[in-house]
C-alpha cells in the first residue's frame, strides 16, 4: 500500500482522536497531513507536534496566536478559520480527508474536499443527512470515492463487498438502544444530560451520545444509508441489539442475510476506511465467541423513542426536510445538555420546527445553508415555549 497524506478534519474531537490513534499504529502507510480543531487549541498543537503535521487550523479565529506561538518551533504551518480548512483540503498534497467534525459545520469542507476530488472517509453523518443528494452527485461528478467510518454504515459496507452487484433486499442498522432503552416512557421524560450521557456501550462525544439515548443517531443513519448505498427508504430497517456485537447486517435478494461483527471499537471503521481496501493489522480486542453468550434483538419502540418516526418522516417528505430536523435537533440537543429543556423536549422542538420552516422540495446547496440558518433561528424563538 503506497504511503496516504491524511487530513484529519475534528482531529481533538472523539473519533478524529482515534484515527490518529490508528496512524499511530501505522506511521509508515499513513502521513498526517492537516489537523483541524475548533475550539480545543491545546490538544491540537500537541498532535501537530506528535505527528508532525504540514498543517493545522484552530477555526475559533481568537485562538490563532495561541496556536501559531506554540507551533513556531515546528514545521508545521498554521491557520485559522473555516475558509482555511476548505482551502487546505483541496490542495495536492491530501490524498484522503477524514470529516469528523460534529453536527452541520462539516458539509461546508466535506463539499470542498469532494470539489477536489479527494478519497472522504465520512464520519459526518449530517453532510448526508442535510444534502445527500447533492454531495453524492458532486462526488460521482468528480470521482470523489466517499468510504463510510460510522461503524453501521462501515458494516453495510463491507457485506456489500461480499457480493457486489448483489440486489439488496434489506438493510438491518442495528442499534444498542442507548441508556434508557429498558426504561418507562415516565422514567425517560425525567432524564438527566448526565444519564443521557452514560452510554452502555460506545464512547462518543456529547451530541452523538445524547442522540443515541433519543436514537436520533439510527434516524440520521437511515437517512445516511438511503444515500450512501442508493437503497429505498422502504428497505432499511432499525433493529434493536443490546451487545453490539452485530454492527449491522444486508439482507440479499436469496434471504441470506451478511454481518460484521466485532468488539465495540470505533477504530476498526476508521483504519478499514483509511485503508481500504485492505485490511490492516490493529491491537483491536477480538471476540471470544464462545464467551459471548447471547446475542439479542427486538424493534424499537418508537412511543418511547419517537425521534425515528421524526427520521423518516422526514426522509418521506425529502427536499430540505431532513435539514430542517437536524437544523432543530443540534439546537436542542444542546438546550438539553445546558439543562434547559427536558429529554422529551429534544423530539418536540424538532417535530414544531418540521412543521413551521418553509419546505422546498428541490434545494440546491446555497438553500441548504439557508435553511439550516432559517432553522436554527426557529428553534432557538422556538424554545422557550418548550422550556
Amino acid at each position: 500500500m503506497k504511503k496516504r497524506r491524511i487530513a484529519i478534519l475534528g482531529s481533538t474531537g472523539s473519533i478524529g482522536r482515534q484515527a490518529l490513534d490508528v496512524i499511530r499504529q501505522h506511521r509508515d502507510l499513513f502521513e498526517v497531513e492537516l489537523l483541524t480543531a475548533n475550539n480545543s487549541s491545546r490538544l491540537l498543537v500537541e498532535q501537530a507536534i506528535e505527528f508532525e503535521a504540514n498543517n493545522a487550523v484552530i477555526c475559533n479565529e481568537d485562538r490563532y496566536k495561541e496556536v501559531s506561538d506554540a507551533l513556531r518551533p515546528y514545521f508545521t504551518k498554521v491557520f485559522a478559520g473555516m475558509q482555511s480548512v476548505c482551502d487546505l483540503v483541496s490542495g495536492d498534497g491530501i490524498d484522503m480527508v477524514l470529516t469528523s467534525m460534529v453536527g452541520f459545520s462539516g458539509l461546508r469542507s466535506t463539499v470542498a474536499a469532494v470539489t477536489a476530488g479527494k478519497a472522504i472517509a465520512l464520519a459526518n453523518k449530517e453532510t448526508l443527512v442535510a444534502a445527500g443528494e447533492t454531495v453524492m452527485s458532486l462526488a460521482q461528478r468528480h470521482n470523489a470515492p466517499i468510504l463510510p467510518v460510522d461503524s453501521e454504515h462501515s458494516a453495510i459496507f463491507q457485506c456489500l463487498r461480499s457480493s457486489p452487484g448483489a440486489t439488496i433486499e434489506k438493510i438491518h442498522l442495528t442499534a444498542s438502544g442507548g441508556p434508557f432503552r429498558t426504561w418507562t416512557k415516565e422514567e425517560i421524560a425525567s432524564a438527566t444530560a448526565a444519564q443521557a450521557l452514560h452510554h452502555p456501550k460506545w464512547s462518543m462525544g456529547n451530541k452523538i451520545t445524547i442522540d443515541s439515548a433519543t436514537m436520533m443517531n439510527k434516524g440520521l443513519e437511515i437517512i445516511e444509508a438511503r444515500w450512501l448505498f442508493d437503497v429505498d427508504p422502504d428497505r432499511i430497517n432499525v433493529v434493536v441489539h443490546p451487545q453490539s456485537v452485530i454492527h449491522s447486517m444486508v439482507e440479499f435478494a436469496d434471504g441470506a442475510v451478511m454481518a460484521q461483527l466485532g468488539h465495540p471499537d470505533m477504530r476498526e471503521p476508521i483504519q478499514y476506511a483509511l485503508g481500504y481496501p485492505e485490511r490492516l493489522t490493529l491491537d483491536s480486542r477480538r471476540l471470544d465467541f464462545a464467551g459471548l453468550g447471547a446475542m439479542t434483538f427486538e424493534a424499537p419502540d418508537e412511543t418511547r423513542f419517537p425521534a425515528l418516526a421524526l427520521a423518516r418522516e422526514a426522509l418521506k417528505k425529502g427536499g430540505n426536510m431532513p435539514c430542517i430536523m437536524n437544523a432543530a435537533n443540534e439546537v436542542a440537543v444542546d438546550a438539553f445538555l445546558h439543562g434547559r429543556i427536558g429529554f422529551y423536549g429534544i423530539t418536540d422542538l424538532v417535530s414544531r420546527c418540521m412543521a413551521a420552516v418553509d419546505y422546498v422540495s428541490r434545494p440546491d446547496l446555497d438553500c441548504i445553508y439557508l435553511t439550516d440558518r432559517e432553522a436554527a433561528a426557529k428553534a432557538r424563538e422556538i424554545l422557550p415555549e418548550i422550556a
